[in-house]
């Protein structure tokens, strides 16, 4: 089972490859060569990288997080899977490329560097803690697509403005379908990183029984959830709409990753497992 690990690990950036490259080509392609078959190389690509994390969970007894590469593959599977439920659901299919890119970026790097020999403390095999990782991924996955969706939406707003009908304005969506694909994203994300932290919270006190609420990343964490939590509510109740709905998601997404460099850097927290 080693050598299957291996063998697939080295196929991951391949297939993600040749998955941004379907993509990629549809997009600058008016023809829509690809519009089909892009998405089947998407489904087959996770299935392979599903397979991958399953295999590794099984020869290793844990789940694959313990290390930052094992972690930059599941947050490429997170990413990948995120936006495939999207475009499921939206049928929206001219975004893909600037999405699976940053999936492709994330499995080259833990491709090169992961490890297969290490010590693995005991908290980390535990099954709990698996998910509750996972759901945070699949959460921070759905407000980074939210983000690139406020990008696209803000470079679409800026040619209309300045009068250029040229490739973007024609293969990107409209702008109403744009805020419409990253509020989405961000209520799907949202939903996820609230799982992650009731099961977080679940977990928490068997794992840390001397743990404080007071703790870096759990305020962190908190903050962002409350700032999402408040976006979404103003959404629904404020009727927010366009370009204000978009900066908020960018202003999220920023204090997100501001947050989680912050905690994972320059503070202390029995989150530093690694």
């Amino acid at each position: 089972m080693t050598q299957a690990l291996y063998v697939i690990n080295l196929l991951l950036p391949f297939a993600y490859l040749l998955t941004f490259l379907f993509y990629a080509l549809d997009f600058f392609n008016e023809k829509n060569l690809f519009t089909n078959s892009k998405r089947i190389f998407l489904f087959i690509t996770l299935l392979i990288h599903i397979s991958y994390l399953l295999l590794r969970t099984i020869e290793f007894d844990h789940p694959p997080i313990t290390n930052k590469f094992e972690i930059f593959s599941i947050l490429a599977f997170a990413v990948s899977f995120s936006y495939f439920i999207l475009e499921l659901l939206t049928d929206v299919r001219g975004t893909g490329a600037f999405i699976i890119l940053f999936a492709l970026i994330f499995q080259v790097v833990s491709s090169l560097f992961i490890e297969n020999n290490y010590i693995v403390p005991d908290v980390l095999r535990n099954r709990l803690l698996g998910l509750h990782v996972i759901s945070a991924l699949l959460g921070y996955s759905g407000i980074t697509i939210s983000a690139v969706y406020g990008l696209l939406f803000l470079v679409l707003y800026k040619n209309l403005k300045s009068s250029r009908f040229g490739l973007i304005f024609n293969r990107l969506p409209s702008l109403e379908i744009l805020e419409k694909l990253s509020f989405n994203s961000l209520l799907i994300g949202f939903v996820l990183f609230t799982i992650a932290i009731i099961i977080g919270i679940t977990w928490l006190p068997t794992a840390f029984p001397n743990f404080s609420y007071s703790d870096p990343k759990l305020i962190g964490t908190a903050l962002v959830w409350i700032i999402y939590g408040a976006g979404i509510l103003s959404k629904f109740l404020a009727n927010w709409y366009g370009k204000k709905v978009i900066l908020f998601s960018l202003t999220g997404f920023i204090l997100a990753v501001l947050s989680l460099i912050l905690t994972t850097t320059l503070a202390t927290t029995f989150h530093s497992f690694y």
